[in-house]
């Protein structure tokens, strides 16, 4: 499943790498017991015997960070780090390599606020609710966007290229300078913080010269110890509206209607278009409606959606900013959505001064959407498949009519959304499993390479992907005689030749004679 490059390091480089890490972190941090490596596991992974880390060790500072950095890079370890562990469906805190080390820096939760130019310069272990306590405790005049996995890392969202629901969902294009450990130990900031005291390094994402921030979104080449974000000022009002769609084929009309609302800026927000199972499974669990084996027959779906009042597709559509601009846009959204002729379509208003938590769309953190992971009983979980498309109707009925014959064939229920972005939509595709059927856990894997396959076929990438698919998606990219995936690797050799920082993320791995997986 994974690359054969994968073989981890032996055992007498752990114990050294191990008593290097007490001594620079203190044992209290250093992890290497049997039940602390389990904790890191994966824990909706297809296959539980792929990427067990061999421990995990803790720093407290980015200091310690390039101190465990220097240790790995004499010992020959790797370390796969991790914000806070939540990026769940896509391989949690586990790493691709078989007994790397766990760099978990979820310790390292210091905020640094301007609340006049509205960013923040954050540690990776902050997660959703923290900041959102942090930004409450000051008055809320700013909000974050929030994942619907809202205990993860805001840092660690934004580097895997995460979304949100507000105008500013597509965080990592928010990034306004970092801070890095690379492989060596030293230590680097991007853009204008460059300059020592630079009171412009949240402001200009760009600097003199080559920008890098996004070299380190999704990359192994270095270790973010500091990110700074742009955070959305409080609006004066939201204006929307919860839109519901009886039939499958109501998805590409309600496309090509939102799309051009989207590029000329009416609507500013990244909505997404959910089908009836990422509501109703949140609600109930599969054994309340049918013990049949294979996906839910047509009748069990009507069933559902006539009681939890749900249609084929959903989705919220909210207008942010100030009221008189609001009031004016919303008849027009109003009426995009009535001409499609609605299963049925619910208003929503929030005002400053009213609660958050009650509203909805606001930036208020989330993780009821994990719900989902029970749908099926025994220990449950999802795998993530989540191509990028234009953004047209046609496409999208196109790929989701594909997409849900896939689904059928290999016996499973679908549950899936398009997402905006500007221009692109996102097709995230949740496969929904039960650990304890082992029929089912194995359709899995053929499935997901069916899924890549065919989106490849029609010239679509993901955007992300589990730990088990990175070298196959990486291949994908295929211009070129895979001309994308040689540049990386030739970076990543530059930086980091012994492969100490996340051998085989993104599918990059060192190249170098005598690296940790060469």
């Amino acid at each position: 499943m994974v690359s054969k490059r994968a073989q981890g390091p032996d055992p007498a480089r752990i114990r050294q790498a191990r008593a290097a890490f007490q001594a620079a972190l203190g044992a209290d941090n250093v992890f290497f017991g049997e039940e602390d490596a389990a904790a890191y596991n994966d824990k909706f992974a297809v296959d539980d015997t792929l990427h067990h880390p061999s421990g995990a060790i803790a720093p407290g500072s980015a200091e310690e960070v390039q101190a465990a950095l220097r240790i790995a890079s004499e010992v020959g370890i790797p370390l796969w780090p991790i914000s806070r562990g939540k990026n769940l469906g896509y391989g949690g805190s586990a790493p691709v390599l078989a007994d790397s080390v766990i760099l978990d820096l979820s310790r390292m939760k210091k905020i640094e606020y301007d609340e006049e130019n509205g960013t923040v310069l954050l540690e990776p272990g902050v997660g959703f609710y923290d900041l959102y306590d942090f930004l409450k405790a000051r008055g809320m005049k700013h909000w974050l966007s929030t994942p619907g996995n809202s205990w993860g890392s805001v840092v660690g969202n934004a580097l895997d290229r995460g979304v949100g629901y507000t105008p500013y969902g597509e965080n990592t294009s928010k990034i306004c300078g970092m801070e890095v450990a690379l492989a060596d130990g030293s230590l680097v900031r991007t853009g204008m913080g460059a300059l020592e005291g630079s009171p412009t390094w949240q402001l200009y994402r760009y600097g003199f010269g080559p920008a890098w921030d996004q070299l380190f979104v999704q990359s192994n080449f270095g270790v973010v110890t500091k990110m700074g974000l742009w955070l959305m000022p409080e609006p004066e009002s939201l204006m929307g509206m919860d839109v519901e769609f009886d039939n499958p084929e109501d998805l590409g009309p309600l496309i090509d209607t939102l799309a051009p609302l989207r590029r000329e800026g009416l609507l500013q927000q990244s909505p997404t278009i959910g089908n009836w199972l990422r509501a109703a499974a949140v609600l109930t669990t599969r054994s309340e409606w049918t013990d049949q084996p294979g996906a839910l027959s047509d009748e069990v779906i009507s069933a559902i959606r006539k009681k939890y009042r749900v249609g084929w597709w959903g989705v919220s559509l909210r207008l942010y900013g100030r009221e008189e601009v609001n009031k004016a846009a919303y008849p027009i959204l109003e009426k995009a959505m009535n001409d499609l002729k609605p299963l049925s379509m619910r208003p929503a208003q929030w005002k400053r001064g009213e609660p958050l938590e009650n509203s909805g769309w606001t930036g208020t953190p989330i993780s009821f959407p994990m719900q989902n992971a029970n749908w099926h009983g025994g220990r449950g979980g999802h795998i993530g498949f989540s191509p990028v498309l234009p953004q047209s109707g046609t496409a999208a009925m196109a790929q989701f009519k594909r997409t849900y014959d896939r689904y059928r064939e290999y016996g499973m229920d679908y549950q899936a959304s398009f997402a905006f972005g500007e221009r692109h939509l996102i097709n995230v595709n949740a496969v929904l499993l039960d650990k304890d059927d082992p029929a089912m856990m194995g359709r899995v894997d053929p499935f997901l390479r069916q899924l890549v396959a065919d989106a490849k076929a029609q010239g679509y990438g993901e955007y992300r992907t589990h730990l088990d698919y990175m070298d196959l998606v990486a291949s994908t990219y295929d211009f070129n005689d895979n001309a994308l995936l040689k540049l990386n690797e030739r970076v990543k050799n530059a930086l980091d030749p012994a492969g100490v920082i996340a051998p085989g993320k993104s599918g990059i791995w060192p190249g170098a004679k005598g690296g940790t997986s060469a």
